[in-house]
């Protein structure tokens, strides 16, 4: 066990041992020009200033102008450079943990570019090094770590639930061979799931089950690792989402896999598919792609066909951050809404100008941040209710968790589905 002193020494090391140049460019960089102030919800809802992206950024950058710059150390109340003391880490957790989501709106919107939510996480990176991590993400992780998932699912209960949702399969698509294949090696896909799914939402599985027998798909499910989460990515602990990563790169290996299906989850899309080579220091040698670029191949291959009509209620598209302003999966959810809905709404903004749900940057696994999270969810809400639809589609389930808490408190009166379930509606069967 590290003492604290031990602790504090590999907190600083972030700063003062930066593994890359862009850190130390961006702590110096800030001009505190206020344009990034109304791309954040926290301040769009409060109109607290504390709250202002810039403010993170000072924060972090007072740390470093401290222990890192000749001024700072010697004359610090000239510069505002601080301590890393219990008062700053307790500010540090409630802005860095308690006030951000990590959507990079602010990212798109600093007059000089400056990458804030990256500068976010490793501030969270200090505060991980020093083991102050807000307990409810923690125990996610630690589930995860210690399970497979990060809902501790047992074994027993995962396959329970795919059994009798492959029986539900059969009856849908009146064919007694259909099925939910686990641990079959040698498949073109391997799928993954969001652990939310089998414990709360299993019709997304169903969904998706429906469109892999419609496409005539060679994939499975791997019943040892099949969660697409990577809850330390929010607590920026390399070490641990690098276990994670390893373990579903281990497994896609194991069962030779062609591909890795990464299922609608805006972080673990970006964490295994984007960030996962660097985690773990090689290339992967399989493709992997998540669920919505899927459902775009297989509707322009003519692999599986849709009609539109059986979807007339009007439609909206909440875009995940991570996905969309992060990944760039842009247009493929909307190519295949317009295939799969015949009565589609935008939101204003929408794409990369589009604002968080408010669930993301682990805030739904954080309850002390809950009264918060939905106060900043107004904004949220307010954006649905101006469409006027009945169906709010989402590719993350991340933020499918936070638009029904959402629709439950401003009784917005909406449905909210993943995109594998409007297809799923929509589909024929040959």
């Amino acid at each position: 066990m590290k003492n604290s002193n031990e602790k504090l020494n590999e907190a600083l090391k972030v700063i003062s041992e930066p593994q890359d140049s862009k850190l130390v460019t961006y702590l110096n960089s800030c001009v505190h020009c206020g344009l990034c102030a109304e791309s954040c919800l926290y301040y769009l809802a409060t109109k607290d200033e504390q709250y202002i992206p810039a403010y993170k950024v000072d924060l972090i950058s007072s740390i470093y102008r401290r222990y890192c710059t000749f001024t700072g150390k010697h004359f610090p109340k000239l510069t505002g450079a601080r301590l890393l003391d219990e008062a700053m880490t307790d500010e540090m957790t409630d802005q860095l943990f308690g006030s951000c989501t990590l959507c990079g709106r602010c990212t798109k919107h600093c007059s000089i570019g400056i990458d804030i939510a990256y500068l976010v996480r490793e501030g969270r990176k200090m505060l991980s090094k020093m083991d102050i991590v807000p307990a409810a993400l923690q125990s996610t992780v630690n589930a995860a770590l210690n399970s497979g998932n990060n809902m501790s699912i047992p074994e027993e209960e995962f396959r329970d639930t795919l059994s009798w949702m492959g029986d539900e399969l059969k009856d849908e698509v009146n064919d007694p061979q259909a099925s939910i294949p686990l641990n079959v090696p040698d498949v073109n896909i391997l799928y993954t799931l969001n652990p939310r799914e089998p414990k709360f939402f299993p019709l997304s599985i169903s969904a998706m089950a429906k469109i892999f027998y419609a496409a005539k798909e060679s994939w499975t499910i791997s019943t040892f690792m099949y969660d697409v989460t990577n809850y330390a990515y929010f607590t920026s602990n390399d070490d641990e989402a690098r276990i994670i990563v390893q373990r579903l790169y281990d497994e896609v290996l194991k069962l030779n896999a062609k591909r890795c299906v990464l299922a609608e989850c805006g972080h673990g899309s970006r964490v295994f598919r984007w960030e996962g080579p660097n985690y773990i220091q090689k290339a992967f040698p399989f493709d992997v792609i998540t669920s919505v670029e899927l459902l775009a191949e297989y509707i322009s291959n003519g692999r599986i066909k849709l009609d539109k009509e059986r979807n007339k209620e009007l439609v909206t598209l909440h875009d995940p951050c991570n996905l969309v302003r992060e990944g760039g999966v842009i247009d493929q959810q909307r190519y295949i809404l317009k295939h799969a809905v015949s009565n589609f709404v935008e939101m204003n903004p929408f794409g990369t100008e589009n604002f968080c749900c408010g669930g993301g940057g682990g805030q739904l696994a954080m309850s002390e941040y809950n009264e918060r999270r939905m106060k900043i969810a107004e904004v949220k809400a307010d954006q649905i209710r101006k469409t006027r639809a009945s169906i709010v589609v989402t590719p993350c389930h991340n933020c499918v968790d936070q638009l029904m808490q959402i629709d439950n408190k401003f009784k917005l009166g909406v449905q909210i589905k993943t995109l594998a379930e409007i297809v799923a509606d929509a589909i024929i069967l040959e």
